[in-house]
């Protein structure tokens, strides 16, 4: 079966590329974005996922604003072409590949739609590959690739027009492929899905730098992924991506949740002095509303051949203890020494984790 992408250089295997090397189901191709104003008053994501072995494209934007969270989603069927990249009223182009890329969102019922185009501040870097087992099973096998950028265009939610420009709005996307556990789970066997996740990813901005981390821990704290890196801004003489030697961190814990007060993220060099950045949450975006362990409209999961939906609600309303809210990105002041800067510390606490001091599946911060 030819598609469009078969008359570019680009094949991995010997047959046409709309076969993947992998007939594992939970294979997946994904674009995540998220923007903020410099402020932290207006946080935006948008992601756009192909699943060749489930027969599914899916796309949604969610948008916090005036203190509600607003949500478009999409889902169809997955035709051979995987490069037409558009799901109901959003689509994403790739103008000038890991520089430059667009994001469209179609007016439709649910309150969102805009233009906007994500430009590269700082160098695309790839994160250490990730891979994991349960069992003898293959949990987790992909790459990502992380890259700092400025956001312009224009962006309508809820009737309200909010301007984008490049000296305001901050953020990051990131491209990630491979297989990770998406869709319905598959019937039969022994249940093998961990019960067990702490995941802490942060991409920050700072004036003249950018700055990366990430860990994944066992439940007594062992890390099974880590990564810190400084990062140069794009044109500037500063040099390359610099990889950390290792990467700390410390949380202190909001009582009743499994999510952070505030955090302090240690990045050592091979050399020299370590970047000591401290992290102020100022509120919570839930990944519930792009995808993540939403119980119809998760990541691949069919919902019909060309579905539209959306929601919103306000933050002050949701339940940040809720297993379904537990999955988060907080929006956050940076400071790393008389640097002051902004971005992202996502947080998924599954289960138990001994140095944050959960024991059990769901219990909560005392």
């Amino acid at each position: 079966m030819l598609t469009k992408a078969d008359d570019y250089p680009i094949h991995q295997t010997s047959f046409p590329m709309a076969y993947t090397a992998s007939s594992d189901r939970n294979f997946y191709d994904r674009y995540f974005f998220n923007g903020y104003s410099r402020d932290g008053s207006i946080y935006f994501a948008a992601a756009l996922g192909v699943y060749p072995n489930r027969s599914v494209m899916d796309a949604a934007v969610s948008v916090v604003a005036d203190g509600r969270q607003h949500v478009v989603r999409a889902s169809r069927r997955l035709d051979a072409e995987r490069m037409e990249m558009a799901v109901g009223p959003i689509s994403i182009e790739v103008l000038e590949p890991l520089r430059r890329l667009r994001v469209k969102i179609e007016p439709n019922s649910f309150g969102i739609c805009g233009d906007l185009v994500f430009t590269q501040r700082a160098p695309a870097f790839e994160e250490p590959h990730f891979f994991r087992r349960t069992g003898a099973r293959v949990f987790m096998d992909y790459t990502r690739l992380t890259q700092h950028g400025v956001w312009s265009g224009q962006l309508d939610v809820d009737g309200r027009r909010i301007d984008i420009s490049e000296r305001d709005f901050w953020g990051s996307r990131d491209r990630s492929w491979g297989i990770r556990p998406v869709g319905e789970r598959d019937a039969g066997g022994v249940p093998d899905f961990p019960l067990q996740f702490f995941w802490l990813w942060a991409p920050l901005h700072f004036e003249d730098l950018c700055t990366h981390f990430d860990v994944t821990e066992e439940a007594d704290g062992t890390r099974w992924h880590a990564v810190g890196m400084a990062i140069p801004l794009s044109g500037s003489q500063a040099g390359a991506v610099q990889t950390m030697a290792s990467v700390d961190y410390r949380l202190e814990m909001q009582a009743g949740t499994r999510h952070a007060r505030r955090a302090e993220i240690t990045l050592r060099p091979k050399s020299g002095e370590p970047l000591q950045i401290a992290l102020k949450p100022l509120y919570n975006f839930y990944m519930i509303g792009i995808g993540y362990g939403h119980p119809q409209w998760g990541h691949g999961m069919y919902v019909g051949d060309n579905q539209v939906a959306g929601e919103s609600w306000k933050l002050s309303e949701s339940d940040p203890s809720a297993p379904m809210h537990l999955h988060i990105q907080a929006v956050c002041e940076a400071t790393c020494g008389s640097r002051r800067g902004i971005g992202i510390l996502e947080q998924l606490i599954l289960g138990p984790h001994e140095p944050t001091g959960f024991k059990d599946l769901f219990d909560l911060a005392p």
